[in-house]
């Protein structure tokens, strides 16, 4: 059996607080009615009476013989005009000179009397001759004395016949209440319907719980940024990645800083901090969908892999230098001139030899001993020149050496590609390790050359400088540039944190 969907369960408890409401005020409304024409009838009954015992024909017809002659008239005038259902006037001592019902005449009233003959004027509820009724009872004052009692009332009967009319119109209000209130719950059920596609609470709750697990668990940083701007979603990756405080959902995307990282609609690197992020966009109806992944770890490989592909084309092309000048050799010495041979080739190994000895000589950190080597390899090759400084002299400190290879290596890079020309020079002092690299081009001039994007060749791709900035702040060293020189400096880490580190990390 198919459970109710959300929005059919909302239209049931909708249509029963709607019927509840009207019912329940409708009942009060009766109640409160039937207050006010009991209210109401009192009132009337009193005003008549009081009018009664004040008008002087009364007073006049109770100096007669026949009182009930001239007062039975008189008092039927006035229950026809005010429209109370009955006028007595009586003795003080209760004998009745008028009624509506002449056979009543000259019986006893039939109700309270005794505070009216005191002087005073009130009301009660009293079934008389006529049924139940309000009435009103006050005294005729005559010289200071009760000369008789006047008693005005409306029957109860037709006090419910007010109120029945009065329900008859609170049942056609009701119901037009409860019409119009379950034609908007059904508006209202409609678009939650819609909003809901269908699904029952059972079905919702789950989604949220399946929404809200893959949200926490999924290790890529997911954001949902709305059409104005305004963060809508972010999940714990996201956060973790972004820097972002706890309060980001619902605040806009510029004061979150987050402007240049979601600017692109595809994925491009960019640097946040000391990470380096893959951020992807993609428009959806709910506005921009964000896909944040940590290609840090990532870059770091790529540039040991970058260091390790330069080696190998410095091989390649040492390989290849050593391949043309091993058939000159033996090109010499099948032709006879077997010393010409024999300068040459030593020539070429004491300078391959020379090149080796000077930079492992220098540099006592083997992974950046060979980056130098390859990277000498590969600026002879373009036709540059590569020099390792004669004061150069730099032990293995326990620096990382990936951070090493991303920040020398980059720098080298950029001077090849701008200059014929580059000096290195590696040395450790006081301060710790200082890295200078200088080329004989035009220098640099833009303070953003170590933001995302800056290169030279104005394509927007560039990341070598910013990657160089960013392995520098994570080693907690300095970078300056003044010209076409480079000089980081990196402060070298304790020995006694070095010495208890677990291998896999040294």
């Amino acid at each position: 059996m198919r459970r109710w969907s959300l929005a059919g369960q909302m239209l049931v408890l909708h249509l029963l607080v709607v019927a509840v409401t009207v019912a329940g005020g409708a009942l009060l409304a009766l109640v409160q009615a039937q207050d006010l024409l009991t209210d109401e009838a009192a009132n009337t009954a009193t005003a008549v009476a009081v009018s009664v015992a004040a008008s002087p024909e009364v007073l006049a017809a109770l100096d007669t013989a026949d009182p009930s002659a001239r007062l039975q008239p008189y008092a039927e005038r006035v229950r026809h005009r005010t429209g109370v259902d009955f006028v007595t006037i009586m003795r003080p001592d209760g004998t009745r000179y008028t009624h509506p019902n002449p056979d009543e005449i000259g019986h006893p009233f039939l109700g309270h009397i005794d505070r009216a003959v005191a002087g005073e004027t009130f009301t009660e509820t009293y079934t008389g001759t006529l049924g139940a009724s309000k009435r009103a009872v006050t005294p005729v004052m005559a010289g200071g004395q009760v000369r008789a009692l006047v008693s005005a009332g409306i029957t109860i009967e037709k006090i419910s016949a007010r109120l029945r009319d009065q329900f008859a119109w609170n049942g056609l209000v009701g119901a037009l209440a409860l019409v119009v209130g379950a034609a908007g719950t059904w508006l209202v059920t409609v678009r939650l319907r819609r909003q809901t596609h269908g699904l029952g609470p059972v079905e919702l709750g789950r989604i949220h719980e399946h929404h809200d697990a893959v949200l926490h668990a999924v290790r890529e940083g997911l954001l949902l940024v709305g059409r104005d701007g305004t963060l809508t979603l972010c999940n714990d990756a996201a956060r973790q990645l972004l820097g972002l405080p706890p309060d980001a959902e619902g605040r806009h995307v510029a004061e979150l800083g987050l402007s240049e990282v979601l600017a692109d609609h595809e994925e491009r690197v960019h640097l946040v901090g000391d990470r380096v992020l893959a951020v992807n966009s993609a428009a959806s109806r709910l506005g921009t969908v964000v896909t944040v992944r940590d290609h840090t770890e990532l870059q770091s490989l790529t540039g040991q892999l970058h260091a390790e592909r330069g080696f190998a084309d410095s091989l390649r092309a040492s390989a290849h230098e050593a391949a043309n000048r091993l058939h000159t050799v033996i090109t010499l010495v099948e032709l006879g001139r077997t010393e010409q041979a024999v300068a040459l080739g030593t020539a070429e190994l004491r300078a391959a030899q020379e090149l080796t000895d000077r930079v492992v000589g220098a540099v006592r950190e083997p992974v950046l001993a060979a980056l130098l080597l390859g990277k000498s390899a590969e600026a002879a090759e373009r036709g540059g020149e590569l020099v390792i400084s004669q004061d150069s002299e730099l032990d293995d400190l326990g620096l990382d050496s990936g951070e090493l290879v991303t920040i020398v290596g980059n720098l080298i890079d950029n001077a090849i590609d701008a200059a014929s020309r580059v000096e290195v020079h590696l040395a450790a002092d006081a301060d710790g390790v200082v890295i200078r690299v200088a080329d004989d081009g035009p220098g640099l001039r833009d303070p953003a050359a170590f933001t995302k994007g800056w290169t030279t060749k104005g394509d927007g791709h560039g990341l070598g400088l910013a990657l160089v900035g960013q392995a520098v702040r994570r080693l907690g060293g300095t970078i300056d540039v003044a010209g076409s020189t480079f000089t980081v400096r990196l402060p070298v880490p304790d020995p006694r944190t070095i010495q208890h580190m677990p291998d896999v990390v040294r």
